[in-house]
């Protein structure tokens, strides 16, 4: 049952919401993913998918505006979050944004994983820890999203897992821990067999 997966997924773009009031009806099972601002949301839909860009990237962070919702092989929502933690938008936006995430958090019934993508470059930031600490209080399940795993060598991959379970002692790599990589496919095939187990 898991061969639709274990290359492409079928995903197709729904709908962007901008009101919690618009959210769909259908108890559809949704997962939820959310990061900062360009660390590669939409570039990790893309490579799961069959069809190109069928999410839009930017080079500009801050791009994501609304919950963005895609069917994926008519299972279930994948949900891509406004990216948090850009400083060059407004304040204003920021504010909205943040209503937004949080009455969506609180008003969906149908949340059944938060895919959650730190940047592997990097430490995760208070921004990130903050997330996760909503996450947990939410009792959401959660899996963290090592991205760009393909911009470090092995060292720095050891580095880089070895950071984010210090601060996060209870996830476990190829678990609730995976190293991503859109560009190369590191971490693709994990993904798609957890997505199967979960959802078909």
């Amino acid at each position: 049952m898991g061969l639709l997966f274990l290359f492409m997924l079928k995903i197709e773009f729904q709908k962007s919401i901008h009101l919690t009031k618009n959210l769909p009806k259908e108890p559809i099972q949704e997962v939820v993913l959310c990061g900062r601002s360009n660390v590669g949301k939409s570039s990790f839909i893309n490579s799961l998918s069959k069809k190109k860009n069928v999410a839009k990237t930017s080079s500009t962070p801050g791009k994501t505006r609304s919950l963005n919702f895609y069917l994926v092989e008519n299972k279930f929502h994948l949900v891509d979050l406004p990216g948090y933690g850009y400083a060059k938008v407004s304040l204003k936006a920021k504010e909205e944004w943040q209503k937004l995430i949080k009455n969506y958090f609180y008003e969906s019934n149908n949340i059944a994983l938060a895919l959650h993508l730190i940047d592997s470059r990097h430490k995760p930031t208070q921004l990130d820890i903050m997330f996760n600490f909503l996450l947990k209080d939410l009792e959401i399940p959660y899996i963290v999203i090592l991205s760009k795993a393909d911009k470090l060598n092995q060292s720095e991959r050891s580095k880089s897992v070895k950071q984010v379970m210090e601060q996060f002692p209870e996830l476990s790599l190829n678990d609730n821990l995976i190293l991503y990589s859109s560009v190369r496919g590191i971490g693709k095939k994990t993904v798609e067999i957890m997505l199967t187990k979960l959802f078909v």
